[in-house]
């Protein structure tokens, strides 16, 4: 005989979460190895120790840590997801019956309390920390790249980078990026007399202000570069520091990861290896003065090819003030970039044609 299911509820339900979470899942192979004992001493000075007791920061932490893991991207999705999903409640240590948090509630934490405490770094470095004493990090031979990260704002939308700064303090709402901004501006290091001036953006997003102009995947487009430090014994991922999609940033960064796994990780490595857009003088004499064997292709655009002429291959005319290429055709100068006072030549479109 056929059956047919009928929905009826029942008043009461032996039921365990514990029960319906496979053993080899993912969340529970994670659960048994992350220790989150540290997120309440970081956070301890944040919270007041009177009112109502507030949403468990291990809680949040947990679940944006379930929205990483599995792509989930919004705070909204991912509180109707933990709301559903029996293994993510398990891993967030809720019940059937507690409730999940509001996604402003995440919203609020991450740019405030968990900010503050750089809380995500700490836990990066926990996770880093244990694969250090699993022998998963050898920390000898590093490598470091950079990867493009597209800016959620729109090109059309920008101030020329000369009154940038003026224009959004003149604005009647700053948002939480632009404040940002401005903030770091106002608080900006003496420049290293050793380090090549910082060249000014010739154009700003008004939306997200960081954000650097960037063509390597086509069009230009606002985008961040993420550059991950690698152990290149392990494929273990050390340490990570965003930037604006600048090479100049990118290469900075670089000294600030291998100062910071030296100082937090006790890394003391021999060697790094790096693309030819990490080649600068200063880089590779940094590395060389801290006994780090640098294999990295030097910048050397003197021998420059591509399809190019050589900068040997041209000539300088002193009464003119203007170089000859090998077709005797001249290039008169045009500019001089302010920041590094190098002087501009140009050729004439139909000169070059051929």
């Amino acid at each position: 005989m056929m059956g047919q299911q009928v929905a009826q509820g029942a008043l009461f339900y032996a039921f365990r979460l514990e029960d319906h979470v496979p053993s080899d899942h993912l969340l529970r192979r994670i659960d048994g190895l992350l220790n989150f004992g540290f997120v309440r001493e970081a956070l301890a000075a944040t919270y007041s120790s009177t009112g109502r007791p507030s949403v468990d920061p291990e809680l949040m932490l947990r679940m944006l840590l379930v929205g990483y893991l599995f792509g989930i991207r919004s705070e909204r999705r991912l509180c109707e997801e933990v709301h559903l999903n029996l293994a993510y409640r398990w891993f967030c240590h809720l019940d059937l019956g507690d409730r999940v948090p509001d996604h402003s509630t995440f919203s609020k934490n991450r740019h405030g309390r968990f900010r503050q405490c750089d809380l995500h770094r700490l836990l990066f470095e926990q996770v880093v920390g244990q694969c250090a004493a699993a022998g998963l990090v050898a920390g000898r031979e590093i490598a470091v790249d950079g990867s493009t990260i597209m800016a959620d704002a729109s090109y059309e939308k920008k101030l020329k980078g000369a009154t940038a700064a003026e224009e959004l303090r003149a604005g009647e709402l700053v948002s939480r990026p632009v404040a940002e901004y401005l903030a770091a501006l106002d608080a900006a290091l003496p420049v290293d007399p050793n380090e090549p001036a910082a060249i000014e953006p010739m154009y700003v997003s008004p939306t997200d202000p960081q954000a650097a102009l960037s063509c390597k995947h086509g069009p230009a487009r606002y985008a961040y570069a993420i550059n991950p430090l690698l152990d290149l014994n392990t494929d273990c991922i050390l340490d990570v520091e965003a930037t604006p999609a600048r090479f100049s940033a990118e290469v900075a960064a670089t000294r600030t990861l291998v100062s910071r796994a030296q100082a937090r990780l006790g890394i003391q490595p021999s060697s790094l290896a790096a693309d030819k857009a990490y080649g600068s003088a200063p880089l590779l004499g940094w590395l060389i003065a801290r006994n780090i064997t640098p294999y990295i292709p030097v910048i050397d655009r003197t021998r420059q090819r591509d399809g190019f002429f050589m900068r040997d291959a041209f000539t300088y005319d002193h009464l003119a003030d203007a170089y000859r290429c090998p077709a005797d055709k001249p290039l008169t100068y045009c500019s001089t970039v302010s920041a590094t006072q190098v002087r501009r030549y140009r050729s004439r479109a139909a000169d070059c044609a051929g």
